[in-house]
């Protein structure tokens, strides 16, 4: 992954979205020397945000099990009857 200074997003913004676009790499850009943000594609940053949902969904799930708060399928279907129709 590549660094770049804010100071070079300020003055080369146009050429360092193209490279976004065609490599597809993120790049670290820094702020007094310190890490400040990434910069990446569209297309990347929507699989990481899907990604992300999907393991957030999986962790609730796990916690469900976790804390019995389960059904069991006839339960559900039960439950979910009035919307089934």
């Amino acid at each position: 992954m590549r660094t770049e200074l804010v100071t070079t997003l300020k003055r080369k913004a146009t050429d360092l979205l193209s490279e976004i676009s065609e490599e597809k790499e993120p790049i670290l850009i820094t702020q007094h020397g310190l890490p400040s943000a990434y910069l990446v594609d569209v297309e990347s940053f929507d699989r990481l945000t899907d990604r992300m949902s999907l393991l957030e969904g999986i962790a609730r799930g796990e916690r469900a099990i976790e804390e019995e708060r389960t059904l069991t399928q006839k339960e559900a279907k039960f439950k979910m009857s009035r919307w089934l129709k």
